[in-house]
C-alpha cells in the first residue's frame, strides 16, 4: 500500500472538524412536502412519535466514512490533510430515533437521494486514502479451524506488542477463543502485564449494540468469513481488511504472509475503501384472517386495499451483503411467488425459488442460478429465478432506488422459505412477503492500492476461469501447420 499514488488524495482521520459539520454529512433529507411513503400495507412496530420526529429532521446515512468525506469536502481547499477524531463519538449518540428509520419506509425521492449519496461517496473513496487513528481492532476467524486459530493468535500477539507511534492497540477476539487451547489466551497475556487489559473478547450482542467500539476489523478466512462480519454488524460497519485464507476469495484481497507490512502500512499511510451495497430485507406477516372471503396479495399491496395499513406487520429486518433467497424449502413441489416493484405488480414466478442479489453477491448463488456477473460498483438489484418452470423467464437487473417485494400469494399450495446471506432461514406463509431495498449502511471493504476494475476482472478470471479458451490460430499459423503436415506426409 506504500506511499501516495498519483491522483490519490490523503484524508487523515483526526480531530479538527466541529460536531456541527458532521451533522450535515451526506444526509437523507426528509421533506415535509413529500412525506407520503410508498404503499406497503404494514403496521409499523416502531413508536409513531419517534418516526414522525425522525421524518422531520435530517438523518445521517450513519456510515462513519460519510461523515469523514463530507467533512473533508467542507474543510479542505486544495489537498491538505484533514483531522477528524470525533467520528466515533457522534455515532455513539445514535438512539431509537435513528434505529426507526428503515429504507423501506422512505419515499421514492428519499430512497433515490440516499442511493445517489452513497454512489457519490463510493466514487470519492476510490480516489483517496483514509488515514485512521486506530486503537481498537476487531479480529474474526473461523473458530472451528485450528490452523486459523493459530494464525489469529499470531496477529493478536503482534498487535498487542506493537507500539507504532506510541499507540497501544486493544484487540478483540471471539469469546470462544478465551478457553481455546490453541489460542492459549493465558499464555499470551503472561508475556506482558499490559496485555491483560488490552486483550478483550466480543460476542454477537456486543457487535450488535456497540459497533462504534471498533475502529478497524480484520478477518482471516474466505468470503464466508467476510459475510459473517457483515452479518455481525447489521448497521454501522468498521472498515474490514480481509486476509485470503479460504477457497475462492472474491472479497479477500490480502496475503496473510505479509500481514505485518499490510497492517503497518494501513495504519500509517491509510487505506482505500470500497463501499459495497447492502440490502435491507424485512419480513412482513399477514394480519388478515384466513376466512371464507377470498384474499388477494396484489390487491392488498397495490390495489384497492393498499391504503389499509392493517393487512401486514413487520417481523424482523436483516441487512445482507450477498443475497436474499426465497425458495420452496423442504417442500417437494415448486414454490409460487409474486414480485412487486415499488407500487407495480411485476410478475408471478413458478420455480424452485427466486434469488435477489447485490452486485457483490452476483458471483454467488446468483451465478449458479444463471444470473449476470455484475461489477460491485454498479448500483443495482439482480433478480434471478431458480429453475423456473418456463422457457421465457430471464434474469433482470433493477435500479437500487426501488423497493422490491417478494410475496407468497394466498392461493399458493405451500409456504416458501426466505434465507438471508445463507444464515437465517424463515418460513413465509401464504400472504407473507419480504421487502428488499438498498440499505443505509453499506459495507466498508478495505482494498489494495490498485484500480478496483482490474481487481474484479482478475478475481473472476482467477477463481472462475472466466472466458478461458484456447486462442484461435491466425491464418498464417494455420497455413504453416498445413505445410508442415504435407511435408511430413511426402517424406513418409
Amino acid at each position: 500500500m506504500g506511499g501516495s499514488q498519483k491522483g490519490k488524495e490523503d484524508v487523515e482521520v483526526g480531530s479538527s472538524a466541529s460536531e456541527s459539520e458532521y451533522q450535515h454529512a451526506l444526509e437523507v433529507v426528509f421533506d415535509d412536502d413529500n412525506a407520503k411513503r410508498r404503499k406497503s400495507s404494514l403496521v409499523s412496530t416502531e413508536n409513531p412519535d419517534i418516526v414522525k420526529q425522525a421524518a422531520r429532521k435530517r438523518e445521517n446515512t450513519s456510515c462513519f466514512v460519510h461523515q469523514l468525506l463530507e467533512n473533508q469536502s467542507k474543510s479542505r481547499k486544495g489537498h491538505p490533510a484533514l483531522n477528524a477524531n470525533e467520528d466515533r463519538n457522534l455515532d455513539k449518540g445514535a438512539d431509537a430515533r435513528d434505529q426507526a428509520i428503515h429504507s423501506r419506509l422512505l419515499t421514492k425521492r428519499q430512497l433515490s437521494e440516499m442511493a445517489i449519496g452513497v454512489r457519490e461517496l463510493s466514487k470519492k473513496l476510490g480516489s483517496i486514502r483514509l488515514k485512521l487513528k486506530v486503537r481498537t481492532i476487531f479480529l474474526l476467524t473461523k473458530a472451528h479451524d485450528s490452523d486459523l486459530i493459530i494464525l489469529t493468535r499470531n496477529i493478536a500477539e503482534w498487535l498487542l506488542s506493537s507500539r507504532d507511534q506510541g499507540i497501544e492497540y486493544t484487540v478483540y477476539v471471539e469469546n470462544t477463543l478465551e478457553q481455546n487451547r490453541k489460542f492459549d489466551a493465558p499464555g499470551l497475556v503472561s508475556q506482558d502485564p499490559s496485555y491483560e487489559g488490552r486483550l478483550k473478547y466480543w460476542d454477537n450482542e456486543l457487535c450488535k449494540k456497540h459497533p462504534h467500539l471498533f475502529d478497524f476489523a480484520v478477518t482471516l478466512g474466505g468470503d464466508g468469513t467476510l459475510l459473517y462480519a457483515s452479518w455481525l454488524f447489521q448497521r454501522i460497519v468498521p472498515p474490514v481488511l480481509s486476509f485470503a485464507l479460504g477457497s475462492l476469495g472474491f472479497l479477500t484481497k490480502f496475503d496473510y504472509a505479509d500481514y505485518q507490512e499490510t497492517l503497518s502500512t494501513a495504519f500509517k499511510d491509510g487505506i482505500t475503501v470500497s463501499l459495497r451495497l447492502r440490502f435491507e430485507a424485512t419480513i412482513m406477516r399477514t394480519q388478515t384472517a384466513l376466512d371464507d372471503r377470498k384474499h388477494d396479495l396484489v390487491e392488498e399491496l397495490i390495489g384497492d386495499e393498499a391504503d389499509n395499513n392493517l393487512t401486514h406487520k413487520p417481523d424482523g429486518s436483516y441487512t445482507i451483503l450477498n443475497d436474499i433467497v426465497v425458495d420452496r424449502g423442504p417442500n417437494p413441489t415448486m414454490s409460487s411467488t409474486e414480485l412487486f416493484m415499488d407500487e407495480k405488480f411485476m410478475t408471478s414466478v413458478q420455480a424452485d425459488g427466486v434469488c435477489v442479489a447485490t452486485p457483490t453477491g452476483s458471483t454467488a448463488y446468483n451465478l449458479a442460478a444463471g444470473g449476470s456477473l455484475c461489477h460491485p460498483e454498479n448500483p443495482v438489484i439482480l433478480v434471478t429465478a431458480i429453475c423456473a418452470h418456463t422457457l421465457s423467464f430471464r434474469p433482470v437487473i433493477l435500479p437500487d432506488t426501488i423497493v422490491l417485494r417478494v410475496g407468497v400469494p394466498y392461493d399458493a399450495r405451500t409456504s416458501s422459505w426466505a434465507s438471508f446471506d445463507g444464515r437465517e432461514r424463515v418460513e413465509l406463509h401464504p400472504g407473507d412477503y419480504v421487502t428488499i431495498s438498498a440499505s443505509r449502511y453499506p459495507f466498508a471493504n478495505v482494498m489494495p492500492q490498485r484500480t478496483s476494475g482490474e481487481d474484479w476482472i482478475g478475481s473472476i478470471s482467477r477463481t472462475l476461469n472466466w472466458n478461458s479458451r484456447q486462442k484461435q490460430k491466425s491464418f498464417k499459423e494455420w497455413e504453416e501447420q498445413n505445410l508442415n503436415e504435407k511435408s511430413i506426409t511426402l517424406k513418409t
